[in-house]
C-alpha cells in the first residue's frame, strides 16, 4: 500500500514493488538553451561574472559571500596596470571575514607549511636519482 506522508519540511512516499513495475508517466522538461548561467563557466559570454559556476565553490553564497563578489568583481574588471592592485581594501575585507569563520575557511598553520617546505627541500630532486640509476646499470 503506498501513502506518503509530511514531517516538518520533509515528504515522505511509501511505494509498492507493484507501484515499480509500472513505467513512469512523468514527462522531462528540456533544457532552457537560453539560460544564461548554463555550461558557460566562471565568465559569461557577455563579460559578467557567473556566480553560479561550481568552480567557484560556493564562496559567493557563504558568510563572506558579499565580501567575495566584491573583492572577486573589483579583480576581474580591474584596470590597472597590475591587476587588482586597486582591490586591496576588498581582499582585506574579505580577510577579516573569513577570519571570523575559521571552520568554513580554514588557513593553513604556519608551522604546517614550514613543514612542507623543509620535507620537499629534503628530498633529493627526481634527476639526480635518476642519474645515480643509470650511472649504477651501466
Amino acid at each position: 500500500m503506498s501513502y506518503c506522508r509530511q514531517e516538518g519540511k520533509d515528504k515522505i512516499i511509501f511505494v509498492t514493488k507493484e507501484d515499480h513495475e509500472t513505467p513512469s508517466s512523468a514527462e522531462l522538461v528540456a533544457d532552457d538553451p537560453d539560460d544564461p548561467y548554463e555550461e558557460h563557466g566562471l565568465i559569461l559570454p557577455n563579460g559578467d561574472i557567473n556566480w553560479n559556476c561550481p568552480c567557484l565553490g560556493g564562496m559567493a553564497s557563504g558568510p563572506c559571500g558579499e565580501q567575495f563578489k566584491s573583492a572577486f568583481s573589483c579583480f576581474h574588471y580591474s584596470t590597472e596596470e597590475i591587476k587588482g592592485s586597486d582591490c586591496v581594501d576588498q581582499f582585506r575585507a574579505m580577510q577579516e571575514c573569513m577570519q571570523k569563520y575559521p571552520d568554513l575557511y580554514p588557513q593553513e598553520d604556519e608551522n604546517e607549511e614550514k613543514e612542507k617546505l623543509s620535507k620537499d627541500l629534503e628530498a633529493p630532486p627526481v634527476e639526480d636519482s635518476v642519474a645515480k640509476e643509470e650511472k649504477g646499470s651501466s
